[in-house]
């Protein structure tokens, strides 16, 4: 019961990042501001993702705060390749590196806020 409390909501957001990932040709009416949407709509799938990774990791597995980091960074960072690698198949839709740069915004900055709060209570 316990796995599957900490690993549902890891499987479930990534099968969230996916279908918005297989919609093709999405966008919003928005203009320029669509662009932004998109990016900051990436930056937070990658953020929440690292956090729920996060929690997983650190209830499942007993390893150093650093090596945790480093391995939810990785597995996130893997999805996020293999998320612009599956639009490729999806028309009207690309998979770029550059997407892969701004999801690794979201893992960074979880990870760094992850590290932060976990520096200040001193665990």
């Amino acid at each position: 019961m316990k796995f599957i409390k900490l690993w549902l909501p890891v499987v479930v957001w990534c099968y969230v990042i996916y279908f918005f990932s297989g919609i093709p040709g999405l966008a919003t009416p928005f203009g320029v501001w669509d662009i932004v949407l998109r990016k900051c709509a990436h930056i937070t799938e990658y953020f929440v993702l690292t956090f729920l990774l996060i929690r997983a990791f650190r209830k499942s597995f007993r390893i150093s705060s650093g090596l945790m980091i480093l391995c939810v960074s990785v597995v996130s960072f893997l999805y996020a390749c293999s998320d612009e690698y599956h639009q490729t198949f999806v028309a009207h839709r690309s998979g770029t590196f550059r997407d892969v740069i701004i999801d690794s915004a979201g893992i960074l900055i979880a990870a760094y806020i992850y590290s932060k709060k976990r520096n200040y209570k001193g665990n």
